[in-house]
């Protein structure tokens, strides 16, 4: 466990470094990558409490990293407009402020596990992953059906939001952002692993009816995990919205869930660094590969499918097993 929290904290401390040397020699666009790989580091520890700790392999996250997505561009086009989202029952006024955009794309995307889950929870196996992939798409075909806000062509928004005492359209400061919230997501979930609830919920993990025979409930457990897990990759959605300044039905689609599931399984399923490794690697072979060849994804396919042979444990795992023969 101390090797594993001294890995964390070196990768960690990689990522800072690269964008600190990049904003020293000006490369604006290696500042933009590693913002983009600290978020899909963020929708991955999401997943991960849910994947890696609680055993629901989920094939839906999109649908709630594109709703954190949609509700900050929602509010923020509202802003722009000085127009209001919404006046029945209550006068709901668009924002452009990250403090307040946050807390409510989290609540929409924590309703929305709510819902989803307390449905798909009933089942098991690749039921479970059927169902949630269904509701993602559903969502997914909702919002190319909503002209309002730009159907299939997406929604853009011209200012980034604003965050108290920064310039949030300055790279290395919209990084600093998205760091912190990664570093504290990280720091969530090691808390919430370690408390009585996530003993509990890796107990239902492992044997249902053990658990149940102890007097822990996996029903409960398991929807409360998929709630938060979905609150942090709402979270993060809203955070690549506002790094694009554009959201679009694409956030939703099944291909997102492949994306999010890959940055797990490819740093390690159930550890606490695992989304950061793999999203970093995913987004380094992307920028690398992809200029060499547009089929770079199938390079990627063959990295998954050696690691799942040789790796289970994903990068950091193999970095661990590797740490011990030395």
């Amino acid at each position: 466990m101390a090797r594993e929290t001294l890995l964390t904290l070196a990768i960690m401390a990689a990522l800072l470094g690269t964008v600190i040397v990049a904003q020293m020699m000006g490369e604006g666009f290696v500042i933009t990558l590693a913002t983009k790989a600290t978020i899909f580091a963020l929708a991955g520890v999401g997943l991960n409490l849910a994947l890696g700790y609680g055993g629901l392999v989920s094939f839906g996250h999109a649908a709630f990293f594109g709703i954190g997505g949609y509700v900050t561009g929602i509010l923020a086009s509202h802003a722009g407009a000085g127009t209001a989202v919404a006046t029945l029952p209550f006068t709901l006024m668009g924002s452009n402020q990250m403090l307040g955009i946050w807390p409510m794309a989290m609540l929409a995307a924590g309703a929305a596990a709510l819902l989803i889950g307390a449905l798909s929870l009933r089942t098991s196996g690749v039921y479970f992953i059927m169902v949630t992939l269904a509701f993602a798409q559903m969502l997914s075909y909702f919002a190319i059906s909503w002209p309002r806000y730009g159907g299939e062509d997406g929604l853009s928004f011209y200012v980034r939001n604003s965050f108290p005492g920064l310039n949030t359209l300055v790279p290395v400061q919209y990084f600093a952002i998205c760091m912190a919230l990664l570093v504290l997501a990280l720091i969530a979930s090691s808390v919430i692993v370690r408390s009585r609830f996530g003993l509990a919920l890796q107990a239902a993990r492992q044997n249902d009816q053990r658990a149940a025979a102890v007097g822990i409930r996996p029903y409960a457990l398991r929807l409360v995990a998929f709630v938060i897990s979905a609150m942090i990759t709402g979270l993060a959605g809203s955070l690549y919205a506002d790094l694009n300044r554009f959201v679009s039905p694409a956030m939703m689609s099944w291909h997102m869930s492949g994306e999010i599931m890959v940055f797990v399984i490819l740093g390690g399923v159930g550890r606490l660094a695992g989304p950061v490794a793999g999203a970093v690697v995913f987004i380094l072979l992307e920028h690398l590969l992809g200029g060499v060849s547009e089929y770079w994804k199938a390079l990627l396919g063959l990295l998954l499918l050696a690691i799942v042979l040789f790796a289970p444990g994903g990068l950091i795992g193999l970095a661990l097993r590797r740490d011990r023969h030395v």
